[in-house]
């Protein structure tokens, strides 16, 4: 028979007995007697030794040391705002920024209510953001975003001083601005290149948020490489050090002391922050900062295309054996990629033999790249990888969108209703190619396909009439991808088909 196991109160109740048993003996020997927690810790078995927990970064020095580098920045001026609706789209890939568009629909609603205003309005410009000194002679980093617009910036040091700052350049692609103070000898920061980035890495963000000038504020890293909405430029590191108002321009700094980054921006649904900071890497802002040093401006390159993810449904419609690269969704007719000989399909795997493991890799490449500078890029194209060498444009320079070629009846696997266009929606679309799509059902609805888009390709087949479209979707395998147009813009949107009934 097994023998029963102690109970926890049968445990104690011996334990106690052996207690009272080594206190008699103790006392019959002569020797002090114990207390009977010590006896109880005698009789008792200690237990499993833990791991000792790895001791927190000590930040003290390093915010002692930086903090007199970091500068308080105020901006004011005057912005010229227009009262006209908002113009039509240029083309050239410019947009206005948030702030344009609210204080435009702000000014719509005032003529509404009071009536008729001036063409346009001088708006009073305030605002505050940090920056950080780079040499001992005066020369400040920060963002483009915290000086724009300004009549007059102003840096005021951690001893107090201030000074009248001259803003020697800014790019606002990569959101950089380089300042000049007439000051000596003032602590620069180390410009050394830092450590390959890792993620849970701790970092230390110093800036003045709401104002509060020399806010030290920590955190970790929490991604390398995010390509934002409308920022393909930058590889933003992600941290969620607290970053807010008044702390762009600001340095990120790694456990060497090391500035690796500039705190650009955060996303928040409440406009403060939320757990979710990005800042510039230092390898950027560096690269901006010494065209601006040089030169007084900065120089972009284009190649005139547009790209997008590559997801496992577009993997699978064009042959790739996992999703990767840099899908080609549009181009420029003229553009560096046209004359290369590139063709919307062609999904760009490696450049100058880097690979791009995502579309933003690719735009960062690309963004940061010099006119006239050439690209070896690698891409696959109807199931196989070639090679093509790319000389780029200025960015500065326009060239005309490119127009396609010329070219409801239900296609049902595809799950859309198509028809050609009318002449009101020709004028509209501003293309003589594609089928309109009427109605959208099944696959295609699941996927986001929406009614009002042009479907202008199946996989890399031009989409002639509605009977090619039905002919080309019956002979497809399991996946395609639809090559669509929706408010001016090319996409690809892949769709899993369902199998052909056999008869």
């Amino acid at each position: 028979m097994q023998k029963p196991q102690p109970t926890t109160s049968t445990r104690r109740h011996t334990a106690l007995i052996k207690a009272i048993a080594l206190t008699w003996m103790i006392a019959t020997a002569g020797l002090p007697t114990p207390s009977l927690a010590q006896a109880n810790a005698a009789t008792t078995p200690a237990p499993a030794t833990a791991a000792a927990p790895t001791a927190l970064p000590d930040m003290t020095s390093i915010a002692a040391r930086l903090s007199p580098s970091v500068v308080n920045i105020s901006v004011r001026g005057v912005r010229k705002v227009s009262t006209a609706a908002a113009p039509a789209p240029s083309g050239d890939g410019s947009k206005s920024s948030a702030d344009e568009l609210a204080t435009r629909e702000y000014l719509r609603r005032f003529q509404q209510r009071f009536g008729e205003l001036p063409p346009q309005l001088n708006m009073p410009v305030r605002g505050e953001g940090s920056g950080f000194i780079v040499r001992a002679d005066g020369v400040i980093m920060t963002n483009a975003h915290v000086v724009s617009d300004a009549d007059e910036v102003v840096v005021k040091l951690s001893d107090r001083r201030e000074f009248v700052a001259t803003v020697l350049g800014t790019d606002q692609r990569t959101d950089i601005a380089v300042l000049k103070i007439d000051a000596h000898d003032l602590p620069a920061v180390s410009l050394t290149a830092a450590k390959p980035l890792r993620v849970g890495e701790w970092v230390m963000a110093i800036g003045s948020p709401f104002g509060f000038e020399s806010t030290v504020t920590a955190g970790v890293i929490s991604a390398t490489r995010r390509s934002l909405p409308g920022d393909g430029t930058v590889p933003f590191i992600q941290t969620d050090a607290a970053v807010n108002p008044g702390n762009s321009g600001g340095p990120l700094i790694n456990m060497q002391g090391e500035v690796i980054g500039i705190n650009s921006q955060i996303f928040s649904l409440s406009g403060g922050y939320q757990g979710v900071s990005f800042a510039i890497p230092m390898d950027v802002a560096v690269h901006i900062e010494q065209q601006i040093l040089a030169t007084g401006k900065v120089r972009h390159a284009k190649m005139g295309l547009a790209v997008q993810e590559v997801d496992q449904l577009l993997a699978e419609s064009f042959g790739l054996p996992k999703p990767t690269g840099a899908l080609v969704s549009d181009l420029v007719k003229g553009g560096a990629a046209d004359r290369a000989g590139m063709d919307i399909g062609d999904v760009v795997l490696a450049a100058n033999g880097k690979v791009l493991d995502q579309a933003g890799d690719f735009s960062i490449v690309v963004g940061l790249a010099q006119p006239n500078e050439r690209l070896d890029l690698t891409v696959w194209r109807r199931g196989k990888a070639m090679k093509l060498q790319v000389t780029m444009d200025d960015a500065t320079q326009a060239i005309a969108k490119k127009v396609a070629d010329t070219v409801g009846t239900s296609v049902n696997r595809l799950g859309l209703a198509l028809r050609m266009q009318k002449p009101e929606e020709l004028r509209t679309s501003g293309s003589t190619a594609g089928l309109y799509i009427d109605k959208v059902s099944g696959v295609a609805e699941r996927a986001g396909v929406q009614p009002g888009d042009l479907l202008l390709a199946i996989n890399h087949e031009p989409v002639l009439s509605v009977e090619q479209a039905k002919t080309t979707a019956d002979r497809a395998g399991r996946s395609v991808a639809l090559l669509l147009m929706r408010d001016g813009d090319r996409i690809f949107i892949p769709l899993r088909l369902a199998a052909v009934p056999t008869i």
